[in-house]
Formats: structure tokens, sequence, C-alpha cells
């Protein structure tokens, strides 16, 4: 727990910075205006198809007609605001958390050596492998959300999972080795999840929501830096391109 609030303060020391302002705002304004112009767009033919499936056609079926059009519209919100965090999640993964990392390793972890793989590759297929992984489950948990309380918990769990899954490996990527990154997946999958979890709760906030993946990129990469010097023992620096 302790490493989460750290990681999280230093996350929020950081927007003191306007550089990291601008990484906060662009990856959230581009979904916004995208996901918001697609809803007026296409959010009734949404919501129509959405009927046509349980457990919506089967409360129509029985008569509810009114509990059936109210979940769909719940569902067509639910799933445009998904489709936005997912492609804040996107964009701050593959564009943002490069230079958020590079500005950190240049200021806050200078004595921790890139000592990894700094493949744009493996990122992007790590975050479009994690979405898809995302949507599936998210389609398939669908019919559980009639369940008392399962709305709540079920997108917190999975936003969660998404978070961890997509932001601790690309944070990790350029400075840990293989071996390093298994063992510290390992060592920390609890509270990977859990910032993950915090993270999925902030993205619950109307609009702030948005913010959050840029937020979650900071603190993954707070938290996998810092776990990772210490778990070298200490300072691991480069000089004239030397590891010592």
């Amino acid at each position: 727990m302790a490493d989460i609030v750290l990681a999280l303060t230093r996350t929020l020391a950081n927007l003191r910075d306007r550089r990291i302002w601008a990484y906060l705002l662009a990856p959230a304004l581009l979904s916004f205006v995208l996901w918001i112009g697609l809803a007026f767009w296409g959010l009734r033919e949404l919501v129509g198809w959405l009927l046509g499936f349980p457990p919506m056609s089967l409360l129509v079926g029985w008569g509810a007609v009114w509990l059936a059009h109210m979940l769909a519209w719940i569902g067509g919100w639910l799933a445009i605001f998904a489709c936005a965090y997912l492609t804040a999640s996107l964009l701050a993964a593959l564009f943002v958390l490069p230079l958020v990392l590079k500005h950190l390793a240049n200021h806050q972890y200078r004595d921790v050596a890139p000592m990894g793989k700094d493949s744009f590759v493996a990122a992007t297929v790590n975050s479009l492998f994690a979405t898809v992984l995302f949507i599936l489950a998210w389609l398939l948990t669908v019919p559980l959300w009639l369940v008392p309380g399962m709305a709540l918990i079920l997108p917190l769990v999975l936003m969660g999972w998404y978070n961890r899954r997509t932001f601790a490996y690309d944070a990790l990527s350029m400075h840990a080795t293989e071996q390093e990154w298994r063992e510290l997946r390992l060592r920390y999958k609890r509270p990977l999840f859990m910032l993950g979890m915090t993270m999925a709760l902030l993205a619950h906030i109307p609009l702030v929501g948005l913010l959050v993946p840029t937020l979650a990129a900071l603190a993954f990469c707070h938290f996998g830096l810092e776990t990772l010097r210490r778990a070298r023992g200490g300072a691991v620096v480069t000089i004239e391109g030397e590891r010592l």
C-alpha cells in the first residue's frame, strides 16, 4: 500500500509541471471530441441494436418495455464511455507514456539505467491485445450487470485489470530486463492491480475520467521505476554508454 501511495503522491506532484498538463489534455480532448460526435450520430442505432439482445429482448417479451429501453440507453452510454476511455488509453500508452517516461527518467530517476528494450512494436501489441481482451470481457459480462451491485463492481474490475495490463509493461519495458520484469510482475502483482483499480475509480468521475489514462501512465511509471530501483539494491547508472 505504501508503494501505491508513494506513486500517487509523486504523480500529483508532477501536476505542477505545465508540460504534464499538455500530456494530460491531448488524449482526453481527442477522445472526447471523437466519441461525443459518434454518440450524436449513432447512439440511437446502438440502443436499437441492444434491444434485440438479452437481457433487453427478454424484458420486452415480458412486457417491461420501459425497463428494457432504460437499460439499453444506460448500456449505450456506458459503451460510449468505455470506448472513449479505451481510445484515450491507447493514445496515452502509445504516444504519451514514452514522453512521460523520458521526462521522469531525465529528472527523478536518472540513477535507473535503461537495460530493457525500447520497442514501439511490443508496446503497441501489448496495448492492442489488452484492448481486445477488455472489449471481449465487457461484452461477455453484460448479462451479469443485472445482478444487484455487479454494474458497479464489474466495470471497476475490468478497468483496473486493463490499466495494469496496459501501463505496467509499457512503463518498465525500456528500463527493466526481461528477468527483472518477470520478477517484479510476480512480486508486485497485487499492488499493480490495486493501482489499476485506483485509476479505475478516478476514471468514473465525469469528464475528469478522460484525464486518467495519462495519470495512470504517470503513476505506473513512478511505481515501476521506484520498485526497479529498489530491486537493483540502489543505483544502476550509465556512463558513456557503459552500464555499471
